[in-house]
């Protein structure tokens, strides 16, 4: 399951040092917790082994925290595949692969009878489709791999560690926050226009209270750090436009929320929420939305109602089961993704979303079994992900879809 050292060096080492996300420290009470660790650690101790030691000296700036950290982050949506694929299992052999797939082939002929026979199509279905994942995932490495090269001689030109290739402190970022915080306030104050803070990668453990009396703010990025909480002063950024909390380790948002009326992109990937607050159906101007990799066990029920200019919506790498109707009246939907989650199925008036483009409902396996009649009324369909589901049939209206 974890990469090698010899076919993904860089990968192997950086996963190697991430205490947080070992096999040991996984949650397995439930068969599909995609639940997000804590931001790991990272630590840069000697190497162990002749690959190791290799490497480092191939690429000195992996003994540098700041560049382990600024790796770290680009392995995200590793540690979230690698997690789910724990609990589906191991890869199945060639051998017991070749001969579900030879088993299908002879079923779709209709040259077996028997009354066991659905149930062994079920299991073969099963097979292929694990062994599918593992495939699948088996690409994400060899991507991974190349974007950590990438990432690597990004950091050692300057934009994670200091020039010359000394390491930042460790308390850069939080130790001057609050000043930067005061410098800009002071300049909201004199009546300057200050319109972009970018705290992003600072470390930070909470979001400083002042930062919601700059009122002209449109662009708040704190993404990447270790907040646990947003405050409720949030709520007085009314001007706000573009607000970034992706990976950090919030478990809720602040009902004030709902108070960003102007907001248009809300990033909230890549945490520990359970749920997305009421109010957030308040935000009326939200024309981006990404909620993926998270612990949600559903959605707000009236999320749809007020949210008409919502365009795209994530919400793949949690534990829904169902959407609520209310979804089908975000007439301005173009992007769903809601793959790698726990749906049982959808609501029945799916297809008044009739603007919806592309449609990510993959790897809900065994939970997802049918599509809804009105399916066929979603002529903009380009785009269609069904795969790793117990879907066994199409609506009739399926051929509508033409432009597939």
């Amino acid at each position: 399951m974890d990469p090698s050292p010899n076919s993904h060096p860089i990968l192997s080492y950086v996963l190697s040092r991430l205490p947080s996300i070992k096999t040991g420290s996984l949650r397995l009470s439930s068969p599909h917790d995609l639940e997000q660790p804590p931001p790991p650690s990272p630590s840069p101790r000697a190497p162990s082994g002749p690959a190791e030691f290799e490497l480092v000296e191939r690429m000195p700036g992996l003994r540098h925290p700041s560049v382990l950290r600024f790796l770290t982050r680009a392995v995200a949506d590793i540690t979230c595949a690698r997690d789910a694929l724990r609990h589906l299992g191991p890869r199945p052999d060639h051998e017991l692969v070749d001969s579900a797939r030879a088993f299908l082939l002879s079923h779709s002929h209709g040259n077996l009878v028997g009354l066991d026979i659905e149930e062994k199509v079920v299991e073969s279905l099963e097979v292929v489709r694990l062994d599918e994942e593992h495939e699948a995932y088996g690409v994400l490495l060899r991507e991974a791999e190349e974007k950590l090269e990438l990432v690597y001689r990004m950091a050692m030109h300057g934009r994670d560690v200091a020039e010359g290739g000394g390491e930042r402190r460790e308390d850069e970022g939080s130790g001057d926050v609050d000043e930067e915080v005061v410098r800009l306030l002071k300049q909201a104050q004199e009546g300057r226009v200050v319109e972009q803070v970018r705290l992003a990668d600072r470390q930070l453990l909470h979001l400083p209270e002042p930062l919601g009396r700059i009122r002209g703010l449109l662009v708040l990025d704190v993404s990447r750090n270790q907040l646990q909480a947003v405050p409720d002063a949030i709520g007085g950024l009314q001007h706000l436009e573009e607000l970034r909390l992706a990976s950090n380790v919030l478990v809720s948002l602040p009902d004030s929320i709902g108070l960003l009326s102007n907001l248009k992109v809300l990033d909230v990937s890549s945490n520990k929420l359970r749920s997305l607050p009421d109010s957030i159906s308040r935000c009326g101007s939200l024309v981006e939305l990404d909620a993926s990799c998270n612990v949600l066990a559903y959605l707000p029920t009236g999320i749809g109602y007020e949210l008409v200019n919502l365009q795209k919506l994530w919400v793949h790498l949690n534990k829904l089961r169902s959407l609520p109707s209310s979804i089908c009246e975000m007439r301005s939907l173009r992007l769903l993704d809601v793959h790698f989650n726990e749906l049982r199925g959808l609501p029945s008036s799916f297809g008044k979303l009739v603007a919806l483009e592309s449609l990510n409902l993959s790897s809900n396996f065994s939970d997802m079994r049918d599509l809804p009649a009105s399916f066929g009324d979603l002529v903009g369909l380009r785009e269609l992900d069904l795969s790793n589901n117990q879907i066994h049939a199409l609506p009739d209206c399926f051929g509508r879809l033409d432009r597939l």
